[in-house]
């Protein structure tokens, strides 16, 4: 859970908004326990969530669930995300951990250009459009709020007449408002604390506390800095991001539970077609999109190894392009199972489903083996092919079939557990197996009548009757 004060916020108003949160999570007895971080984000807790640094107006809470209720817990987000938009000091949001890439967002639009304002008033925009789809919430624009910073405004012409550096200038107003570490003193129980020298002040410090301040010339005289400066707020970007060496901002947002998060950004793409981009601007797909992208496109090639790889297998053991053809058909079969398996549970194509739909093709590949070698082995053996066909068929079903349901059972724990890592990838196989178990006995006997490889029979001999 992201809790983030405006910017520029004191520790204290980011610690006031962290104890709003702490009393809305005690007010649920779902919630175990919640560990508080002030100033700084949460420690390594998780593979792909990283900390955010050591900033003011940062806080983040770590909470635990006593458990958790596939229709009860999902309620419970919604009901304290509904508590926190009343906050208004501070933007508070509420992260579930989930498997996959570290991806800052589900939906982000990545806006690359070469000046600033142009991305903020197109990051304007996209957020409202953002805003305008359905599906979405927590909608951030990093580029709405401005900053306001000190612009001391150095008269340079007339600090270089006076022999006075930018350097020093910078070195002596930060010395006395912000203070520079002068080193560490060591209590009598070993803790250290650091020693920071500045100007005496008893509040926090103002504009007006640039008057007392005198810089050094290059000759040893002191001048007052208001000679050479014009202090004055402005405001500035808070960050100045950049994505391939060019400047960019991302205007990101996640996603309703009941939405999904591809059909989500496909509806924000079509709408951003409309914003008219200024030469030189462009549209970057982050979040999801990009990871997956990222995922697939590494994926891809060990894909194309791995189903060569296996029809090559198969040349070298049947000796025919034939057999090679009957024993692959099965492929379809299982993968139309397994699509049909993700779409009837709700799942989408991810990285570990399509691991799975690997690990289906050689369980397949394997049972189809033991079917199409009997065949050919009776044809060997001077049975006719309709014969053999219908023999191989009775004798290789049950095997198969109970090769098929093993696999089935070891692998339903891991389909019904909900994990949303391991859950696909045990339902791919298990939606294949069903299809292929079923089909491949109808649709195999029928393609290697079709197509019947070239055996060399050898005469008949009663040490190879089946039994």
């Amino acid at each position: 859970m992201d809790q983030t004060a405006q910017d520029g916020a004191s520790v204290e108003e980011t610690d006031r908004a962290l104890r709003f949160v702490e009393a809305r999570l005690a007010e649920h007895p779902e919630v175990k326990r919640w560990y508080t971080h002030l100033g700084h984000g949460t420690p390594f807790v998780y593979y792909n969530y990283f900390s955010q640094g050591r900033t003011a107006n940062l806080g983040e809470v770590f909470v635990e669930l006593r458990a958790f209720d596939p229709k009860r817990t999902p309620k419970l987000f919604e009901a304290l995300r509904a508590r926190f938009s009343d906050y208004a000091a501070a933007r508070i949001s509420l992260k579930q951990f989930q498997q996959g890439p570290p991806v800052d967002a589900p939906v982000a639009i990545r806006i690359v250009g070469p000046e600033i304002e142009g991305l903020r008033r197109i990051a304007d925009q996209v957020e409202q459009v953002l805003k305008a789809t359905p599906g979405t919430r927590d909608v951030n624009n990093p580029s709405r709020l401005l900053r306001t910073d000190l612009d001391l405004g150095i008269d340079t012409e007339k600090a270089g007449l006076l022999g006075v550096s930018a350097l020093e200038v910078n070195r002596t107003v930060r010395l006395a408002v912000a203070g520079l570490a002068a080193g560490q003193f060591r209590a009598s129980n070993g803790d250290e604390y650091d020693i920071t020298l500045r100007l005496p002040m008893r509040e926090r410090p103002s504009i007006e506390a640039l008057d007392a301040i005198e810089v050094g010339t290059s000759n040893g005289r002191q001048i007052p800095l208001r000679e050479i400066s014009n202090p004055h707020f402005q405001t500035v970007t808070n960050s100045i991001t950049r994505y391939n060496r060019e400047r960019q901002v991302t205007v990101s947002a996640n996603t309703r539970p009941d939405f999904n998060t591809a059909r989500v950004t496909a509806e924000v793409v079509k709408h951003l077609g409309e914003i008219g981009l200024p030469p030189g601007y462009r549209f970057v797909i982050a979040g999801d999109a990009e990871a997956q992208q990222e995922s697939f496109s590494g994926l891809l090639p060990a894909i194309l190894v791995a189903v060569f790889g296996i029809l090559a297998v198969l040349v070298l053991e049947f000796g025919s392009f034939r057999s090679t053809a009957i024993v692959a058909g099965v492929i379809p079969l299982g993968l139309t199972g397994a699509l049909l398996a993700l779409l009837a549970t709700g799942y989408t194509l991810s990285f570990t489903s399509i691991i799975g739909m690997i690990a289906l093709i050689g369980i397949e590949i394997k049972n189809s083996i033991l079917l199409v070698d009997f065949t050919n082995q009776l044809r060997e053996r001077g049975t006719p092919l309709d014969q053999a066909i219908q023999e191989a068929g009775e004798v290789r079903f049950l095997p198969i079939l109970l090769t098929s349901a093993t696999a089935i059972g070891g692998l339903t724990p891991l389909a019904v557990q909900g994990s949303a890592l391991y859950s696909p990838l045990a339902i791919v196989i298990i939606g294949g197996l069903i299809s292929s178990t079923l089909l491949a006995r109808l649709v195999t006997p029928v393609m290697y009548k079709l197509l019947p490889p070239s055996v060399q029979s050898t005469e008949y001999d009663p040490r190879f009757a089946l039994t």
